[in-house]
């Protein structure tokens, strides 16, 4: 099945304490339908001291449920859903339902 949601798209909170924030999907959990989204979902953790890091309470972002997110309109920047298109030269393409604009260039 294809992606609907990959690495490097600009996506919008729909539900939770974030909602109607947006960021960059950084990394994708497809086993556990979880996403990281730059800047959303901060969480405080308390580190050890290592030889590479320093320790102390850092903050950094937690996995976001797959349904809780969606793709943003490359017109407006609003929440769409996503289509899938096939091209004239025979590449399957996704398709923002919203504008009709194609989201993979």
């Amino acid at each position: 099945m294809a992606a609907k949601i990959k690495k490097g798209d600009k996506v919008v909170v729909l539900t939770g304490r974030d909602k109607g924030r947006s960021g960059e999907v950084v990394q994708v959990i497809p086993t556990e339908h979880r996403a990281v989204v730059r800047g959303v979902n901060m969480v405080k953790r308390h580190t050890r001291q290592s030889g590479t890091q320093e320790g102390g309470i850092i903050s950094k972002e937690a996995p976001i449920q797959l349904s809780n997110i969606a793709i943003a309109d490359p017109k407006d920047g609003k929440a769409t859903r996503v289509g899938f298109k096939i091209l004239d030269d025979g590449r399957k393409v996704r398709v923002a339902k919203r504008s009709g604009d194609l989201i993979d260039g």
